[in-house]
Parts: C-alpha cells; structure tokens; sequence
C-alpha cells in the first residue's frame, strides 16, 4: 500500500497543513488495489539524497506532495527542487503542499539549487515550485534566476521545469522560456469538466494556451503536461484533452493515478488497472506526441531524466 511519508526530522515541530480542508468532511477510501505498491525509504542513497536537500536548506515536491516515488528516485539521486518555499498560494482539492501566505522570495535560493545540483551530479534536473500569486510576475524571474545558476554551476545538466499557470502574470511565461530551459512542463492535471471541484484557482483553456504559446516562443522546446486520473473523469474526457493538448503542439504527455493524501482532499472515484495506462499510451503516441509515460505510479518528474533522452532520440527520427 501506498504510505505518505514524513521526511522532517524527528523532533520537529509539526507543520499545520491545509486549513482550507480541516472543516471539509472525511471523503471515502477505496481499498488500493494490488499493483499500487512502493518501497520504503532507508537506503543508503536515499539518505545521501536527503543529506544534500537538507544541507543545502532546499525544499523538494518529492517530500512536501508526498510522492509515492520518492525511495525510488533518491537512492538514484534524482530530487525534484521546488522554489519559492513550502507554502502554495491555492489549494487545489489533490494536492498535499501546504497552502497560505508565503514567504518572501529568498534570493540565495537559485545559487543554492544549483550548488546541490552539481553536488548530487545530476545528469538532468526537474524544477518546480508552489503557486506564488502574491508576486506581480507569479515567479517568473525566480525560474530564471535559478535555471541561470544551474546552468553556470552544472553546465552538463540538462535543465525541465515543471511551471505554475501564470494567471493573470502578463509576461510571465515569456520570462521563463527566455531563460532557455531544455523542457518546459505545465500540468493540465485533469479535464475541464473537473476543474471546478479539482483545481478551482485555475482556468483549463489559459493552461492549454500557457502551453501553446510557449511552443510559439521557442519552436525547438521541448513541451510537456500531465493528467491524474482516478478523480471521476471519462475515457471520452481523457481522449479529448489529448486531442486539445495536440493542437498545442504539447511534445509529451504523463498519465498516472492520483492517490488521495488525507481524506480531506477530493476521493478517489476508481483505480484504473495497469492494461488501461497501456491502452491510454498506445492511443496517445497514435495521436502524436513524441514521448507518453502512463502508468499508475507514473507522476511528472518519474524517470525524467531517461524521458528527455527519449524525446531527444524521438525528434532526431521524426
């Protein structure tokens, strides 16, 4: 079964997490069913990832969304920075990350990113962050100072982040596509028809356009978005965002099962089997995109690293 689990250090004071929800009621849980398995952190890479994150004072998505790869990916040293601090402006119905009012920006961060990058010696490195509202450019010129510094620091990393929506941020994405990264990611997350209860402080049509208009700004980027499902949606629904996310020219698309944090955040309506993500892979790389990763464990940063490779080999085909 799947376990979130909590990385701080014993003895630390527990964080209040989504006081948005405390009064929601307790949602169901379905049973998980037998192929939802993860192995538990303790080897010795884990713990060196871990020593590196903490000693260079960095928060990663792998910790604070609770993601059920997080063993497997740190004993390979494969840690996904999230800047801008652990507090999210929005509080979306399936997220774990702590929602509030942020901190302000800390700007040694790009600098200490890229010196724990270079120190773990990754080969490719995924970038993200909390929603941060508050700031007149959404953090737009955070991601560019940071890519800036990896790339002055670990020259051979090849650099993907993974970007909120820039609501209402006139030059925002601009911003950060400037900054050249190698992948630029922008989860739709799930179909419109759920955006209401799901991820209510975002707009589907201005994600699918974010995603467009940054293939405009740089033809030779990669582009990439991923979906949850599980949350109620339809095969139909399913089908026409990768048809939507193809007429943005959107290069790679992830597909994986969303696992409930806390009975506070939005149900589980169905865990779809491991022939189903299959089927979804097949039909999605017919409709077009150069790379698809589908699977129930599969999430965003999941063998990034091998998937830019793969979306390399793939343009150098077509």
């Amino acid at each position: 079964m799947v376990t979130v689990i909590d990385t701080r250090a014993q003895g630390a004071a527990p964080r209040v997490r989504h006081p948005e929800k405390a009064h929601k009621p307790d949602q169901p849980m379905l049973p998980k069913p037998p192929w939802i398995r993860v192995r538990a952190p303790g080897s010795s890479g884990f713990l060196a990832t871990r020593a590196i994150v903490r000693e260079h004072g960095l928060a990663t998505v792998c910790e604070e969304a609770g993601c059920p790869n997080i063993s497997e990916c740190w004993q390979k040293r494969h840690a996904t920075m999230m800047i801008m601090g652990e507090i999210c402006t929005r509080a979306c119905a399936f997220c774990n990350v702590t929602t509030g009012r942020p901190n302000a920006l800390d700007p040694a961060e790009p600098q200490r990113v890229a010196d724990a990058v270079a120190k773990l010696g990754l080969e490719h490195v995924v970038i993200t962050s909390v929603d941060r509202d508050d700031l007149d450019d959404g953090g737009a010129a955070h991601f560019a100072a940071v890519i800036s510094a990896v790339r002055a620091s670990a020259p051979e990393t090849s650099v993907e982040v993974l970007i909120p929506d820039f609501l209402r941020k006139d030059g925002g994405l601009a911003r950060v596509v400037e900054a050249a990264p190698d992948v630029l990611n922008h989860n739709l997350e799930t179909v419109p028809g759920l955006y209401l209860r799901i991820r209510p402080g975002a707009r589907y049509f201005h994600s699918l356009r974010l995603l467009q208009q940054a293939k405009e700004m740089n033809p030779t980027l990669f582009t990439k978005s991923g979906l949850m499902v599980g949350l109620g949606e339809t095969r139909e629904e399913i089908l026409q965002v990768m048809d939507d996310l193809r007429t943005a020219d959107v290069d790679f698309l992830t597909i994986g099962q969303y696992l409930a944090p806390t009975r506070k955040h939005a149900e589980v309506k169905r865990y779809m089997p491991p022939e189903e993500f299959e089927e979804l892979k097949q039909i999605a790389l017919a409709k077009g995109f150069l790379v698809v990763a589908s699977s129930p464990m599969t999430r965003s940063s999941y063998h990034a690293g091998d998937d830019f490779r793969r979306l390399q080999a793939a343009r150098a085909a077509g």
